[in-house]
Parts: C-alpha cells; structure tokens; sequence
C-alpha cells in the first residue's frame, strides 16, 4: 500500500524541483565527475590505510597516546563511500553530492591522521608528519561540525534556502564555523584549558601550534566558551527551515524530505544506543548511523519512489522505539537487581545470583511483556489466529447486515488498533451502505473488497499515522480479514436483496393478479356477455326477422374475434407464443426482424438450445429483445451479432453485439439497462454491459441452467 501524505502549506516557487539528476548529469562537465572519482577513492584509501596502520602499531604506543584506533574514526568516511560515489556520478553538480563526499573524506582522512600520529611518535625523534597529523586530528577535524547544518540546509536541491531563511541559514553556518576557526589560531595551551585536559608527554615533542596566534587568554578563552554552544544554536535554524521545507513541500519533493526525516529517526535511535554501548561498538553503531544517512541522502535525491518511504518510516518508528524500549528494561532490572543484591553479598556472588535471578524470573516474563506492549501499541494483528477468530465471533453474534458490517469495522479497529474504519458495500439498486468506527480523518486510503473476482465494497483507513503502515505480514492479515468482511458484506448485500426480492415478488405476483382481474373484469367479461346478448336476439329474431338477426350474429362474431385478441394479449404477456412456435432462436431472429431489418443486417448464432426451462427461454429472449431495441434506438449501428450458446458449466450465455457509438462513460444507466441486470438477477445470473475497445456495445447475459451461480 503506497501512501502520501496531505498538503499543509503552499508551494513555493524557490521549492519547485530541479531537473533530473540524469539531466544534471548529462550536461555536467567531465572535470566534476573525474574529481568525484578520486574524492572516493581517496576516501577509500585512507580508510585502509588507518586500518593497515592501526594493525601495526602496538597497544602500548597507543596507551601512551592515549588514543583510540583511527579506523574507528575512518569508518563513517568508508561507509559515505558508496552513496557518495552515487551521487557525483549520477548528479556531479548537485551541491548535497559533494557534502557527502567532503564529509566522507574529512571523516577518512582524520582516521589516517589518527593513525599515523598514534604510529609516528612511537620513535625518538618523532616520524615525518607527525606534527601535521596531530594538528589535523586536534584542531581541523573540527570542521566536521559544519557539515550537519550545511546538509540540512541544502537538501535536497543543492541551494540554499530562499527569502528570509537565507541569510537565517548564512548565519548559522557562521554561528558553528567559529569553533573550528578558533581551534586554528588558538594556542593549544589555551585550547587544553578549556577542555579540562592535558596533552600527552608523548606529544610535547612536537609543534603543537603551528597555525597559532599570539592571542592572549583573556581574549582566547571567552571566545571558545561562546563559540561551543553557538556551534549547537547553529543546528537550530537548518533544523527549523527543514521543517518549513517539509510543511511547503508537496509530490516528490515531499518524499525526499521524508527520507531526511526517516535518517533523523535512525540517528536518534542509535545515539540511544550509543548512551548505553561504549567502546569500539558505539563507534561502529555511529558509523552505521552516518552510512544510513548518506544512504538515505542518495536515495532521497536519486530515486525517492525506490522504496515506500511511508512505511519505512512507519515501521523504523514502532520496532525501533519498541526495540530501545526493551533495551532500557533489560538495563533496569539487571541495574535493579545488582543495586539490591550488592551491599548484601561479596561483588562476585552478587553477579552471579543477579544472573540467575534475572535468568530465572525476568528472561521467561521478558516475551510476554514484549507482546503485551507491542498488543497495546499496534493492536492484535502479532495473533493473526486470535483476529480472525474474533472477528468470527462477532459475525456470529451480529444480526442483520447493518451490525455484521459494523463488527467488521470494530474488529479490524482493535486488531490493527486503527483510529478509524470504515467498511462500504454497494448495493444492488445502487446505493452504499456504510459503517464506521471512530472519527473518520481528513486523508483516507481505500482497500477494494472483492467477493468471488467481483468488487462488493471497499475498506477505508487513514493515510497517515503509525498504524496506517502496514507490513507485509500485516498486509496478509489484513486481507484474510477483508475476505471474512468480504464474505459479510456479501452476505449482508444478498440478505437485503433477498428481502428486496421477497417484496417485490410479492408486489408483482399481486399486482399481476389485479391486472388480470381487471382486463377479465372490465374487457373480456363484459365482451363475452355482450356476445351472449346478441345471439340470444339472434335466435328470437331469426324467425320473423333473418336479415337482423344475422346483422346481431355478424356483431356477436366480432366480439368473439375482439375477446380472442384479448386473450391472445394476456397469454402473450404471460410468456411470448413465439417460443413456443419458433422456439428461442427464431423467436429472436423475428423479433430482430421486426426491430432492425432490413436497414441493419442481424446475425442469431444458436447453439446447445435444448432442454431449456420455460423461465430461462423468457429471460434469454427479454434480454435480447431489449437489447435489440436499444440498438435500434441509439446505437446508430451498421450490424448486430445475437449469440446464444451454452458454456462449459451449462449456463445460458447470450450476448448482443454492435459496431455503434458505445455508451459514453458518464452516461448513467437508464430503465433498459437496469432492467437487464434485473432479469438475469431473478434466476441467480449476471448481466454486463460493456464498450470493448474496438467500439460498438456489447450485452453479455449468463443465465443458470440447472441452479447455482455460472461461472464469470
């Protein structure tokens, strides 16, 4: 299921999406895609290089140093590699490519610096370069600052901010630049004061300011303690515009926002865990951070559609916030456990009776808890078993159709723990029936419900929030559950129109009963009595006065021949006598005659008519009979195909074909057509109405021969 999400500000022109990034990248120069290349690839080298370094340097040299392993620091540049060699070759003059592929570089290149630093001063005199690693290391590496607010404020056109968020943002990138300049100048004495710290001895060998200034302390100091928290305010003004950004933007630029945001989730969540995981494994869980986010900066600017950034989103929000959740709890007990179990026993024994209590007691509650809390946040749907059967449950206690409908809405409410539900199904004199669950939101999607291949009504859920996401295996169950409200609102349709029918049986059988009496009463009744009349003046008049007598019988003969017609009428109302003369076939072929011919040639294929029941033979030819009538009125056809034949499942199919205008599309369905769909209905069949490509009309009736519904 793909979703957007609504519109809540306008587009601004300065919004609107550059062109593609494989026109950008047709048109670029040469020049920018070959330093795009060895940007990479120097941020590949270095990467190895620290880790070669790091593998030949001892532990004690880096103890002295008092240092970590470079790769650690080179890592996040390795991981940028990739999506930035995706984004200088597929859009070179996009400036967020180089952001990233700058980033990456930095982050590689103080890795090595690292490194060689940790490895070069191991020696007495120190190696060559090792002044300018360590002033790498310690005082430009800071530049790294810059590159968080400089993304935010380019993504994911490469532009600035236009109107008053520009010099906004140019401010802000000054506000974080100035503690990465002052680190430059300041003298490292300096610099140390303000960190709290101390220089190695391992160190003091070296130049440590070899871009210092002569600033005095009084002067120095202040401005780095103003400039640490001015590097951070420096975050809030790229952070703000992205959110207007996000607000205005609408159609694909709002999907690549999306993606930023869906990198800012998995940054927090592994900050999360960095609080709680020191060491190398923080430094790995960081470089999986910063290799998502360029991931996420390449995709959002390449190929936003490439997955459903919706339900990423959605599904990184529930199982990463349930996964740190669950975390926290394992922290608390074992802290909780330790605490109360540590003053009474030996540091030893405490450890090892909190294992076994946490063991014992937490680790078999830790997988019901884990369900309970995952019940609570997305409803029954980990249970496919429990929802499907509930929803049973509630059918089966549900009378009629109105509240069948409303169980559905209300179980698939609690299983998906969904706001809002709502469940349509059409009915067969056109209407909807509708039953909702909660307060429907302003943005819906709809899942169609289909029963047998036929579409009885559609599902309706919100667009947006966490819940409207759905899984793979959610999808799954949703769609076992639609089949049961499928298999419900078909039910609920066909108890309705089984009423509906019960009714109008009843209403037909008694109105066709008083049109009968009627025509017997007051046509042929007074007729026929009228015929009785006159030949009994006949008789007493033949004697004395023939020539009137036989004028009264002339009359009464008359009469007789008008009763006749009468009756003939009534008898062809009942069923038409041509079937019985000419059977189905020449029934149709003399009714096509006498609607169409000559002006229109008709073609009646017949085949397997036999054996056809007396109600089947009427429905068939009311059918082809009104379709022929609306052909001759509308269609403006120059030939008609009438075929009626039996299909594999013995069903009567009958279809009537032109070469006319069609119906237009918007035209809605009139007396004749409605009454088509009736007629077929009445035996448990189908009729479609249909404009096939090639032009013209076509009706297709399945009729039931022995029962049951035909096969589609």
């Amino acid at each position: 299921m793909q979703t957007q999400a609504p519109v809540t500000g306008p587009t601004t022109a300065p919004e609107a999406g550059p062109p593609a990034p494989r026109e950008r990248a047709a048109g670029a120069a040469p020049a920018l895609r070959v330093a795009g290349w060895l940007l990479v690839a120097v941020t590949v080298a270095a990467a190895v290089g620290a880790a070669v370094l790091d593998g030949v340097t001892p532990g004690a040299a880096r103890d002295a140093a008092q240092t970590t392993p470079g790769w650690t620091v080179a890592l996040p540049g390795a991981g940028l590699a990739v999506p930035a060699a995706l984004l200088l070759r597929r859009a070179p003059r996009n400036a967020v490519s180089w952001v990233v592929g700058g980033t990456g570089l930095l982050w590689a290149l103080d890795g090595l610096a690292q490194s060689w630093l940790t490895f070069a001063v191991q020696d007495d005199p120190p190696l060559a370069g090792a002044t300018a690693a360590f002033w790498f290391v310690n005082r430009f590496g800071a530049w790294l600052l810059l590159e968080l607010p400089l993304l935010l404020l380019l993504y994911p056109h490469g532009r600035l901010p236009s109107g008053r968020w520009r010099p906004a943002g140019v401010l802000s990138l000054a506000m974080t630049a100035l503690l990465p300049t002052l680190l430059l100048v300041v003298p490292s004495r300096i610099a140390d004061a303000r960190a709290g710290t101390e220089t190695p001895a391992v160190y003091r060998s070296l130049d440590l300011d070899p871009t210092s200034l002569p600033l005095p302390e009084s002067i120095a100091l202040p401005l780095l303690r103003l400039a640490f928290p001015l590097a951070l305010l420096g975050v809030v003004v790229p952070v703000a515009a992205v959110v207007v950004r996000y607000r205005r933007a609408d159609g694909e630029d709002r999907r690549r926002m999306r993606w930023l945001l869906w990198a800012a989730v998995v940054d927090l969540l592994v900050m999360l865990t960095v609080l709680f995981v020191p060491g190398d494994e923080a430094s790995v869980a960081l470089s999986v951070a910063v290799t998502l986010t360029g991931a996420a900066v390449a995709v959002g600017v390449l190929r936003p559609r490439a997955v459903d950034i919706d339900r990423l989103l959605g599904g990184t929000l529930v199982y990463g916030g349930l996964a740190v959740g669950v975390v926290l709890l394992d922290l608390l007990v074992l802290g909780a456990a330790g605490a109360l179990l540590g003053d009474a026993l030996g540091g030893r024994d405490a450890t090892l009776l909190t294992l076994l209590l946490v063991a014992g007691v937490y680790v078999p509650l830790r997988a019901p808890l884990w369900r309970l809390v995952r019940r609570w946040v997305l409803g029954e749907r980990e249970d496919p078993y429990r929802v499907v059967s509930g929803l049973a449950e509630r059918l089966e206690r549900s009378d009629g159709a109105e509240e069948q409908l409303m169980a559905v809405a209300a179980g698939i409410a609690e299983a998906f723990r969904t706001p809002y539900v709502g469940v349509e199904v059409d009915s067969a004199d056109g209407g909807r029936l509708l039953a909702e669950h909660g307060t429907r939101p302003g943005a819906v999607q709809s899942l169609p419900i289909a029963y047998r291949g036929e579409e009885v009504g559609r599902l309706v859920l919100p667009r947006s929030g966490v819940r409207a996401h759905l899984v793979p295996r959610d999808e799954r169950l949703l769609a076992d559950v639609v089949r049961q409200a499928a298999a419900a609102a078909r039910a609920g349709s066909l108890a309705a129109q089984l009423q509906a029918s019960r009714e109008q049986l009843v209403t037909a059988r008694e109105e066709e009963r008083r049109r009968l009496r009627r025509d017997l009463h007051d046509g042929l009744g007074p007729s026929l009595g009228a015929v009785v009349l006159r030949i009994d003046t006949a008789r007493n008049l033949a004697a004395s006065r023939p020539d009137d007598a036989d004028a009264l019988l002339r009359q009464a003969r008359d009469d007789v021949a008008a009763a006749l017609a009468d009756v003939r009428r009534l008898v062809h109302d009942l069923r038409p006598p041509a079937l019985d003369d000419l059977g189905l076939a020449g029934a149709v072929r003399q009714q096509a005659e006498r609607l169409l011919a000559p002006a229109v040639p008709v073609t009646v294929e017949a085949e397997g008519l036999a054996d056809l029941p007396a109600a089947v033979e009427v429905a068939a030819y009311r059918i082809a009979s009104e379709a022929l009538a609306n052909a001759a009125r509308h269609a403006s056809a120059t030939r008609v195909r009438v075929r009626l034949a039996r299909d594999a499942d013995g069903a009567l199919e009958v279809t009537v074909a032109d070469d006319g205008v069609g119906i237009p599309p918007d035209r809605a369905a009139g007396v004749g057509l409605v009454s088509l769909r009736e007629r077929a209905a009445e035996l448990g069949g189908r009729c479609t109405v249909s404009c096939p490509a090639e032009g013209g009309t076509q009706v297709r009736a399945v009729l039931p021969v022995e029962g049951g519904e035909p096969r589609d």
